[in-house]
């Protein structure tokens, strides 16, 4: 075989078990016109020890889109005129034609056809610029019988196609075909370029009547009616809680443009699928705790009363950038110090929370929120007699409403401090008073928000 030839067949070969190897998708991406078929006229380069000169020849193929990488290729190649090659038989003293000589015959010309069976892989099968590789099998005959006139080929090559639109595409390859036995074998090189037709891409595409109105993200609602409710009619899910569109506004009757429609901080879906509690009520359990509270910070049971910590709400109003607390909630934070005062092992969480208006800073309302949970801390330990490392001072700023905020005005219901405390089990005893008797401690009293709205949150 000659060194050309060997260099060629190694250097394709390479190159398609690294590339061909690689794995493949096997999903259909949606081509409707699969079957192609191309015409390619070129040129076919015999080895020195062939009995034929290099010749022009015709190719016929015919292929099938098996996956967006994937095709599979069947060509016919003619040579409809070969020409002997011819050595000087130094015996004899003649010229001596090979073809005559390995037929038997005083052929000095004939025509071969070869069929070859190709696996394409394409890189971009459908852009405009299409390059793939090849590997295949294939079988060769020639007008004379020859010695080894039947000899199964192995093809390896590659090409590139320009698609001009769905139906035609220009074409060029070369393969590189090898005969024979590990002794006695040879490769032949063929180049090619042709014109390339897809089967029923020009038609025109059809078009049929839907059942029923468009709903381009799939998620049950019709465009138009998520046009209307304020929905992205291209996104089954606006609000990215985990509920689509249509089970919240079909279903859970939640909101799908709030991710926290009863504003208990759990995402709707997290509620509806992880915590089965109900996104419509921030506290399931009526036990006095915000479902989202439960779950984040105290780790207890929202479908559970029993597990709850005691809750305070105190509505107190402070002054513009101020944190400094106001007599007139001092009888508030007073019920609170006899709760815990009562049971000494209980320790306390104060939390924070400031209200968002459209120009409202996120730094400064958490640091505000801060202040103003350790100026409660700071009563407590003061003049309530409550140690200091049973408190947990915290803020949270404006990220952890329970209503609605307005743009212009927030909401008063969002400018809270929130006391939890978790029972210890080391509640002091409490005596029943006798009828018309004032009993040692009162019971803590339900807290109405203060009639004074704040301005100071901003």
């Amino acid at each position: 075989m000659k060194k050309r030839a060997v260099l060629g067949l190694i250097a394709a070969l390479s190159i398609a078990v690294g590339l061909w190897g690689a794995p493949a998708s096997a999903q259909e991406v949606g081509n409707e016109h699969p079957w192609n078929f191309s015409f390619s006229p070129g040129f076919g380069w015999f080895e020195g020890d062939a009995p034929v000169q290099s010749a022009f020849m015709a190719q016929l193929r015919a292929g099938y889109d098996y996956s967006e990488h994937s095709s599979f290729e069947g060509a016919l190649t003619v040579y409809p005129y070969l020409e002997s090659t011819h050595y000087f038989d130094f015996v004899t003293g003649t010229e001596v034609a090979t073809l005559s000589e390995q037929s038997g015959t005083d052929a000095t010309s004939t025509w071969a056809a070869g069929l070859t069976l190709e696996g394409l892989y394409h890189f971009s099968r459908y852009t405009r610029l299409d390059p793939y590789l090849s590997a295949g099998v294939g079988f060769q005959r020639y007008g004379v019988t020859l010695v080894n006139n039947a000899d199964l080929s192995m093809v390896l090559g590659g090409g590139v196609m320009y698609h001009f639109n769905d139906e035609w595409a220009a074409r060029a390859d070369v393969r590189t075909t090898a005969f024979g036995s590990p002794r006695d074998s040879e490769a032949n090189l063929i180049f090619s370029a042709g014109v390339n037709w897809t089967w029923g891409a020009h038609l025109p595409p059809v078009y049929r009547v839907s059942g029923g109105p468009k709903d381009s993200d799939m998620d049950g609602l019709s465009d138009a009616e998520e046009l209307e409710i304020g929905t992205d009619p291209y996104d089954p899910d606006t609000d990215k809680d985990g509920l689509s569109d249509f089970d919240e506004v079909r279903k859970h009757k939640t909101d799908p443009l709030n991710p926290d429609t009863d504003y208990d901080g759990l995402k709707d879906g997290a509620e509806v699928y992880t915590h089965r509690t109900n996104p419509l009520d921030r506290d399931t359990d009526k036990g006095g705790v915000a479902d989202g509270h439960e779950v984040i910070e105290d780790s207890t049971n929202p479908l559970d009363p029993s597990d709850d910590l005691q809750l305070f709400e105190l509505n107190i109003n402070f002054d513009f950038d101020k944190a400094v607390l106001k007599p007139e909630y001092f009888h508030q934070l007073d019920v609170v110090a006899k709760v815990l005062q009562r049971d000494p092992g209980s320790p306390a969480r104060i939390e924070g929370h400031a209200d968002k208006l459209k120009k409202s800073v996120q730094a400064y309302n958490q640091k505000l929120s801060e202040m103003r949970a350790r100026s409660v801390a700071d009563y407590l330990v003061a003049k309530g007699d409550v140690d200091r490392s049973r408190l947990t001072p915290v803020g949270y700023g404006f990220s952890r409403p329970k209503a609605q905020n307005d743009p212009v005005m927030g909401n008063p219901a969002n400018r809270r401090v929130e006391v939890y405390i978790r029972k210890s089990g080391q509640a002091a005893a409490v005596k029943v008073p006798a009828p018309g008797e004032t009993p040692a401690v009162m019971p803590a009293p339900a807290l109405a928000p203060a009639p004074r709205v704040n301005p100071a949150d901003k």
